[in-house]
């Protein structure tokens, strides 16, 4: 439980100065404005940039591992939409955006420590493998299904036209792409380049978290409690269930892989879920309520499935 602390800690220590400078006014709300669009379209796109082009893209890649992970993601995705849109009554788009929160595990920050801590160093190559498709693979279902959910009867083409615009304007995703260009035509970048692109990766977290912090001033946590609940439970409940079962009782598949499917399922939801919903201005507080509460929330969970591991 100690190490776990230490993990979490950090993250809501790097969000609370952000709070409270915004709450004493030393930091404002166009300058927590300014950080958001910095991460979001410059420091987060280096991040995942830098992470895939370094990435061995054949260690521990196994269809079967992904399916027990993914699966759980969608599975859980579609209840939170579905959770959104009948029983809090939100609009289409806005149930798209609360549901990206069970479908967007914060697989990095947390789940990469705590793989290391729990099991050694050695234990993080099948996470790699999910880590490779996840950023890909939650925009697309996510942006596809907010583009859906807006379409206003534009039809089939029209959609379609608007998801591939959106997706290949988005500094996230053009990330993404130039990371897979690199690893795997074999291109050497000059190791000036590589040492810019670091000095950005390296403010990227913690400017995403000091401005998430002063942007939940702007919101009641109270008045999302009920919806950040919902998706805290998809994401750190139903999300690892759906994969420890795949991965076990479908698949069989060997410990070190059904390890990296649940704990990575079991993380907390990551601070994309707001960049997202922030992407689109579609319920944002509920996205702010949902980063934090999910990642106070993970300190008991991710305990839980650890637990539950070792009795395999």
């Amino acid at each position: 439980m100690l190490g776990l602390l230490e993990i979490v800690l950090p993250v809501f220590l790097v969000m609370g100065a952000g709070y409270i400078a915004t709450r004493l006014k030393m930091f404002n709300n166009a300058g927590a404005d300014g950080l958001m669009l910095f991460t979001q379209n410059f420091a987060i796109p280096c991040l995942l940039f830098s992470a895939l082009a370094r990435l061995d893209l054949g260690t521990f890649f196994d269809i079967r591992l992904l399916i027990s992970f993914y699966t759980g993601a969608t599975i859980s995705f579609a209840l939170g939409v579905l959770g959104a849109r009948w029983i809090f009554k939100r609009r289409p788009g806005e149930a798209v955006a609360v549901g990206f929160g069970a479908l967007f595990s914060n697989s990095v920050l947390l789940g990469i420590p705590i793989m290391e801590r729990a099991y050694g160093p050695g234990s993080v190559d099948a996470n790699f493998a999910i880590i490779a498709i996840h950023a890909p693979f939650c925009y697309l279902l996510g942006i596809t299904a907010m583009e859906v959910s807006r379409a206003d009867g534009r039809g089939v083409a029209g959609t379609v036209n608007a998801v591939l615009h959106a997706m290949f304007r988005n500094a996230l995703m053009i990330g993404l792409a130039c990371g897979f260009i690199v690893n795997l035509s074999g291109i050497t970048l000059p190791e000036p380049v590589w040492a810019a692109v670091d000095l950005i990766v390296r403010a990227a977290l913690p400017a995403a978290l000091f401005g998430l912090g002063a942007v939940l001033t702007r919101y009641k946590f109270s008045a999302q409690l009920p919806q950040a609940l919902m998706i805290s439970a998809l994401s750190l409940l139903v999300h690892p269930s759906i994969a420890w079962f795949i991965s076990v009782e479908v698949f069989g598949l060997p410990f070190e892989f059904v390890r990296a499917a649940v704990i990575t399922a079991a993380m907390a939801p990551g601070i994309s879920v707001y960049v997202f919903a922030n992407m689109y201005d579609r319920a944002k507080g509920v996205a702010a309520s949902i980063v934090l509460l999910g990642t106070a929330m993970s300190v008991l969970s991710v305990s839980f499935w650890l637990w539950a591991l070792s009795t395999l």
